[in-house]
């Protein structure tokens, strides 16, 4: 359940506009709402800042828009995962605020603004323009979550002189975020011009000996600059959340 919500709630009991008997009816699923196929985890967003976030992928979009219409009640912020356009045109369509990003395979169901509580900026680079779609999933989760997020896309290693034009902009975020498929080799190099912590993620793009992201991931673990940590392969979710906790330290 949002914040917000909650202290609405509780305002409104102190009042006396709303009975406690109503109150407790609304704080019925505070924790755990068991809808069958899934158990909703209202309390997260109280646990840990953010809601539970959809992973769309195998899921049906009765599935996705059953558990979207019980989060939809208590959440300012709903986000899917990994979700395909064919099922995500159903989904929307059942949603007038959801909207689907096509080149992240997101949706986003934003209720209004989303205050820029995040300490710095957070910046997201990308080796290849094959990378952005990783790119973004990273940029719309750290941008719900509160941040201020800037993109630099296309400048690997292949022509190097690129990432050099941004300087000001490396030098000035607080967390970076670098996405590389093929041998995965940015991260490192990034890292090795900032004294700020660098998120790598490798992406399942590359030739044959890339291995689905394998050899990316294994350069990036073995690299020898040590502001370096690593998430998996084509997880641009999990190295937008990591960003924001940063952060938000």
């Amino acid at each position: 359940m949002d914040p917000d919500i909650l202290k609405s709630i509780l305002n409104s009991v102190s009042t006396g506009s709303v009975s406690i008997d109503d109150a407790l009816k609304s704080l019925k699923h505070l924790f755990v709402e068991d809808i069958g196929y899934a158990h909703i985890d209202h309390h997260r967003s109280l646990r840990k800042g953010f809601p539970e976030v959809i992973f769309g992928q195998n899921k049906t979009a009765d599935q996705i828009i059953g558990i979207m219409e019980k989060m939809v009640q208590r959440e300012k912020i709903i986000l899917v995962t990994r979700i395909d356009q064919q099922k995500a045109g159903i989904v929307i369509s059942n949603f007038s605020k959801a909207e689907f990003h096509e080149d992240a395979n997101m949706i986003c169901l934003i209720k209004g603004e989303i205050p820029a509580t995040g300490k710095g900026n957070i910046l997201i680079i990308s080796a290849g323009t094959s990378d952005i779609p990783v790119a973004k999933e990273a940029f719309l989760t750290a941008k719900a979550m509160g941040n201020a997020v800037e993109t630099i896309y296309d400048v690997g290693v292949a022509g190097i002189h690129r990432l050099f034009n941004h300087k000001k902009m490396i030098e000035a975020a607080s967390v970076l975020i670098v996405v590389a498929g093929m041998e995965g080799a940015l991260p490192s190099v990034v890292a090795g011009l900032v004294d700020r912590p660098v998120i790598a993620v490798p992406t399942s793009i590359g030739y044959g000996s890339s291995f689905g992201g394998l050899t990316a991931l294994f350069s990036m673990l073995n690299s020898c600059s040590s502001n370096v940590a690593v998430v998996n392969i084509d997880n641009g979710f999990g190295a937008g959340y990591m960003a924001s906790t940063i952060n938000h330290v």
